[in-house]
């Protein structure tokens, strides 16, 4: 997986605020990442995360966005 950080990826669960959107903070064994909803921030394994990717947006992609 090449997951960056700034990169927004979309898992298969939804967080219980409703979003299944979540921007990469930190990378390694494990993975910070932060609600696009609530800005509520978890570490998960990379395994997990690579597991229930759903979509990879990319940071140069959401800069285009905005």
């Amino acid at each position: 997986m090449d997951i960056k950080v700034g990169d927004v990826v979309k898992l298969k669960k939804q967080h219980p605020c409703g979003s299944s959107l979540w921007e990469v903070l930190r990378i390694g064994m494990d993975f910070r990442l932060k609600c696009q909803g609530c800005g509520h921030q978890i570490m998960i394994p990379r395994k997990q995360v690579e597991k229930s990717l759903r979509q990879l947006i990319r940071k140069e992609e959401n800069q285009e966005n905005l």
